[in-house]
Parts: C-alpha cells; structure tokens; sequence
C-alpha cells in the first residue's frame, strides 16, 4: 500500500513538470508568434510607403510640378552613379603580394603646344633661353610624356595607426635613343611615401614634396613638375622623413605642427650611373626642417596659412663648409564663394637644391677640384601667388605669377672678373593664365598661356611665349 501511495506521488510530480515545461514552451511559442506579427506589420508599412512613393512619381500633379522628363533623368542618373560605383568596388581589387588593399590609378594626359622664343623645353619650359644663330623663333609640338601612373596601397594597422603609401611615375625621365624618341619619354619615379596617421598624430616617409613647403599653382598643363618651378616655387621632390601633430583650437579651427628630416639635395646633377656624394651629403648630417600651420573650415572653403624654417650644412671640399638656410611663409585664402587667393613666400641662402630658382645653390670660379677655387653662396629671395576664379563646380580660372631673384651682395669680384662657371640666372620670372573645364569627374580640358622672362649675370633679359592645350582622362 505504501509502495503505491508513493508512486502516485511520484506519477503527479512528473506530471507536474511535464505541465509547467508545457506552459513555457505554449509562452515562448506565443512571443515568437507576436515578434513575426509586428516584423510583418513593419514590412506591410514599409511596402505601403514604397507604393505610395511610386504612385506621387506617377501621378500627374507629380509629372507637372517637375521639369519634363526630369524623374527620367534622375533615375538614370542615380542607376549610372550606381553601376560607377560597382564598377569602382570591382576595379578596386587588385591582388598585390601583401594582400592588402591596392588602388592603380593615373591620367593619361595629351598637350598640344606652341612656342615662341627659345626654351630649355618644349613640352614644359621653365626658363627662356638666348636664341641660337638660325633660329627659327617658335616651334609647335605634342606629347604625352607628362601622363602618370599612380598606385596606392592601404593597411595594415600598427599600434592605432592606419597604414597607407603610395607610388607615383610619369614619362619624364629623358628620351630612349631612337626614331620615336622626341615622343616616347622614359619612365621616372616622382613620388613614393609610407603613412602612418592616428587621429592626431601622423608620421610620413618617404620621396615627396618638401613638407614645409607644401602649396603649388594649378596647372594641367605643367603635371611633370609643379607650376612655376625655378621661378618661386619650392618643390622638389625629396627623401625625407617628418612628423605631424594636430590640434583642435574649436571644431573648425586646427592648429598643426611638422618636424622631421631631409636629404641636404644642393641642385648638383648626377654623373654617370653610380650615385655620389652631393655637397650636401658630403657633410655628414641631414636638412632640418619644421612647420606651423593653422586651417579653418567654414561651409565648403578652407582658410590654411604657415611658417616653415629649413637648415641644412654644405661641403665643398677642402673646408669650403656653407649653411644652408631658408625661411617660408604660404597661404590660401577663400575670397567670397567663388574666389580665392594662394601663394608663397620664401627667403633663402644656398637653396638651389629645393628648386625655386634656375641657378644652384652656390657661384664659383675655376674647378672645384682645386684648393684655391673660392665658393660664394648664393642668397635669394621669392615666390609666387595666385588667384582662383571658380564660379561653378565644372570649370576654373587660374591667374598665376612667380620670381626668383639672386642677391649680388658678395658676388662683386666673381662678376668684375666674370669669371663665374657657366650662365647662371640672376633672376628669374613665369606668369600663367589657364582655363580648366572638367565636364565629368575623370575628364578635363585645359588652355594655357605662359610668359617667361629670365635674366643672366652677363646676358640681357631673354623672353619666351608658351601656348598648351591639354586634354586628360584620370582613370
């Protein structure tokens, strides 16, 4: 009897559970149903909307308060817009060994050009020359040496650091020995640098513009070196290695800071195929450089302004020792929604090696070779300004105009006794007005008109007239 009072207990508790397990399962059941009622619910909202939405692009109201054809347009438009950027996701997948992210990009670029006077180039002068006996006084020319190749590599991170680099080449690097060569130019390396940038905090390394000289004009026309090289523009593209810090001031003012090193580059050309020592680099110790910068957003301009110091110690040979030093100041300044005002001023002593005159960065007489040849450093002063006028998205209008000019201080018996090497430029001066029309994103068209003037120690002022039309296609 007990045996059985006890398993009728034991049947009840088991079918107890048995009934609770049942009610939380009969509950969870009913969640799951009431979730996919209102999931449902959602979906039939969201379907409602987009009907709705088709029929106010149907209805007639809709077709006359639009301009004709204009829904037609916008669709097509945004359907073009979008295969683009399917496109640009596929395209953008090029393997590379590191398998990391890789972009090739370039500009395939054709200019047309006509000259007037004698040049140091055809296809992209920097300054006028004398006239040889026979001259013909102009020339007319095309090429496509100027288009460029870039590549550009994204990833991986380090210690919070986003990684990037980049690679950029053109067709600028002199002309092969045949037929064809006037046109078919030699592939050269421009630019090649690694990044590293935090929030706050970037460091960059690598073949690149002077970082404490960062600003040039806008030109298509003038892609192989920067508008108004030798004629106020420091540019050259220089190893280097620099950090940069930001600081927020408010949330459209920032305040940087740059320092780093460089490689002392003194102008000096490259003699045969192995690489020596520049004055520069014969003293041992790298260029020295540092900037401040403050920028200010305001709706779709940017005001930016700087200062930038360089040093940098030369060796002649025999204790010819020369301090090399510079002093920048650049800008850009939006002027009222169309408008704007760029530029930079520099003041310097033995600088031939940052490219902003045509003479080097020293004046001698007699060979360098020998104990007794005295070496000058040559001071100058320049720089170049321009103004923008860009009255629609499409197409602007750029006036330009840069100088260089040597100080004679100093050079007094060398010019007396004109025993100066070679013909160095006492001064040089480039102006340039261009129009640049982009109809499409990666489509541009471009005319320009550039004037030179260029005077020597000994020669009289030379003047050239160059005429560019570019067209260009980025890809």
């Amino acid at each position: 009897m007990r045996n059985a009072f006890l398993g009728l207990a034991l049947y009840l508790a088991c079918a107890g559970i048995a009934t609770a397990q049942s009610q939380d399962s009969i509950q969870d059941l009913k969640a799951q149903i009431q979730q996919l009622r209102q999931e449902s619910l959602e979906m039939r909202q969201q379907l409602e909307a987009m009907r709705q939405e088709l029929n106010a692009l149907r209805s007639p109201q809709s077709s006359a308060a639009a301009s004709p054809n204009s829904n037609v347009v916008n669709i097509a438009e945004e359907q073009e817009l979008l295969k683009a950027k399917v496109e640009d996701q596929y395209q953008t997948k090029v393997e590379s060994g590191s398998k990391y992210h890789v972009r090739l990009s370039g500009l395939a670029l054709m200019n047309a050009t006509g000259a007037r006077g004698s040049v140091d180039d055809l296809d992209l002068p920097r300054i006028a020359m004398p006239r040889s006996l026979g001259d013909s006084n102009g020339a007319f020319s095309a090429s496509a040496r100027q288009s460029r190749i870039n590549l550009e590599v994204f990833g991986p991170g380090w210690n919070g650091m986003k990684a990037s680099g980049e690679m950029s080449f053109d067709f600028f690097g002199g002309f092969p020995s045949t037929n064809d060569g006037v046109s078919a130019g030699l592939i050269r390396l421009r630019t090649a640098t690694v990044r590293l940038d935090a929030p706050k905090t970037s460091i960059v390394g690598g073949l690149d513009a002077p970082f404490f000289s960062p600003r040039s004009p806008t030109s298509l026309a003038a892609s192989a070196y920067p508008p108004l090289s030798s004629a106020g523009n420091m540019w050259v593209w220089t190893p280097q290695v620099h950090v940069e810090h930001r600081f927020a001031l408010s949330e459209n003012d920032q305040f940087s800071i740059q320092g780093g090193v460089l490689d002392p580059l003194t102008g000096e050309y490259p003699v045969g195929y192995n690489r020596t020592p520049t004055a520069g680099e014969r003293s041992g110790m790298p260029a020295f450089a540092t900037r401040i910068g403050f920028s200010r957003s305001e709706s779709d301009h940017v005001f930016g302004a700087g200062a930038g110091a360089y040093y940098s110690r030369q060796n002649w040979g025999f204790g010819r020792t020369v301090d090399s030093w510079a002093a920048t100041a650049d800008w850009d300044i939006p002027v009222g929604k169309w408008f704007s005002l760029s530029g930079e001023l520099y003041r310097g002593r033995a600088i031939g090696g940052l490219g902003a005159g045509a003479s080097g960065s020293v004046l001698y007489a007699g060979s360098l070779y020998t104990p007794y040849t005295g070496v000058v450093p040559l001071e100058s002063v320049g720089g170049w300004s321009q103004f923008k006028y860009k009255p629609m998205e499409k197409m602007e209008f750029n006036v330009a105009y840069g100088e260089d000019q040597p100080f004679r201080s100093g050079l007094g018996r060398l010019l007396n006794l004109k025993l100066i090497q070679g013909t160095p430029v006492s001064r040089n001066t480039s102006g340039f007005v261009n129009v640049i029309y982009q109809p499409r994103s990666n489509l541009l068209f471009s005319v320009e008109y550039r004037r030179l003037w260029t005077y020597g120690f000994y020669n009289p002022r030379e003047t050239a007239a160059h005429m560019s039309v570019t067209t260009g296609i980025a890809f």
